[in-house]
């Protein structure tokens, strides 16, 4: 049987994607987010976001940028550091009225034991032929945005690439385009942010030797087969407010609608095609020195051993120091339900760069 365990490990993460039909939750990674004031406000940034990360919650919002460059880099870990997500980007002014980002996103697991040549040719075991492989998705984004002739409007796109690849088993290259907006309008924020406007395709390969063939019939499971995975569009509408509580402090809030179109999903509204997901957040600003983030999302209908309905949801926390151009950002997130505390913490770094060669590193 030991043979058989990476075999097994393999099949979750393989017979997702054996299909020719859209699934629910394909290239789900690109849902977790990236920043941690973004994941301290539960995701709750598609109209509020104006840096770097902007290529990742709106394009638009890149033109919000105020220095020449900026470099973001943020690291975080799920489930107790069994997998881990990285992203990095990079941004820039073109001029007054248009710029551009360049990202990268990681989620993986690596370290995988493969025993499936645990047993040699004369029945013995022999942990010296236990290998390791990882499962790891990534996507690259390209980012466009400028402002529009109409005052307040600003547009942007994104073209991303994905890359999906589950040791030498199997390997996915997907390609798609995002499009957003914001709009500001007497001291309100309003944005929208369509993902996968045209459907985003992975093309799977697999690379099956025989014995793991054997083991996929031996166990009574499917054969996977070269196919295309599709991801359909999903639009996020936002609007958020900025109030000025005192000469030093503001508080900020936003909430934000995931539209999804990929039929019922266990949230807040669902339906048949589309299941609307709120998520909000607050962040509090203290002479532009400290900041404090809640939010709120991942709103679910779940049933207890009564068979009682409730709804569970998922806090989100975060807090920020900056001083001198210098600051940290932390994000405390809760990967569950509020009764299951599997958290994760969030950490991001980011550097803005003037040709000036004045430079000032951000962490958040």
């Amino acid at each position: 049987m030991n043979r058989f365990l990476a075999i097994l490990i393999l099949f979750c993460s393989l017979q997702v994607v054996a299909q020719t039909t859209a699934p629910k939750f394909s290239n789900e990674f690109l849902s977790i987010g990236v920043g941690a004031r973004a994941l301290g406000m539960s995701n709750a940034q598609v109209t509020s976001v104006n840096d770097v990360t902007s290529g990742y919650w709106n394009p638009a919002g890149l033109t919000k940028i105020d220095k020449d460059f900026q470099v973001d880099l943020m690291h975080s870990e799920y489930f107790a550091g069994i997998a881990k997500y990285d992203y990095g980007a990079f941004a820039a002014k073109i001029d007054s009225s248009s710029a551009f980002s360049v990202s990268l996103i990681r989620f993986g697991v690596d370290d995988i034991p493969n025993t499936t040549q645990l047993i040699d040719a004369d029945g013995n075991i022999d942990y010296d032929r236990i290998s390791s492989f990882s499962v790891a998705d990534y996507a690259f984004l390209f980012s466009y945005a400028r402002k529009a002739k109409i005052p307040g409007l600003r547009y942007g796109a994104n073209v991303k690439i994905i890359y999906r690849k589950v040791g030498d088993f199997a390997n996915a290259w997907g390609f798609g385009l995002d499009a957003g907006a914001q709009y500001h309008y007497k001291g309100w924020d309003f944005g929208v942010m369509a993902r996968d406007i045209t459907s985003t395709f992975n093309a799977w390969s697999f690379s099956l030797d025989e014995e793991t063939i054997d083991v996929f019939e031996a166990t009574g499971n499917e054969i996977p087969q070269n196919s295309l995975e599709v991801t359909l569009p999903k639009v996020i509408l936002g609007v958020s407010k900025t109030v000025k509580i005192s000469n030093k402090f503001q508080a900020l809030s936003e909430i934000n609608f995931d539209l999804s179109t990929d039929g019922k999903r266990n949230v807040l509204v669902t339906g048949d095609p589309v299941s609307i997901d709120p998520h909000m957040g607050v962040e509090v600003g203290y002479d532009d020195l400290i900041f404090l983030r809640l939010g709120v999302g991942n709103f679910q209908k779940v049933t207890d051993i009564y068979a009682n309905e409730k709804i569970s949801y998922q806090p989100n926390f975060g807090v920020g120091v900056k001083f001198k151009g210098i600051a940290i950002d932390y994000a405390l997130s809760d990967i569950g339900d509020q009764s299951e505390a599997l958290y994760s913490n969030v950490f991001s770094l980011r550097f803005d760069i003037n040709k000036a060669n004045h430079v000032k590193a951000r962490f958040e």
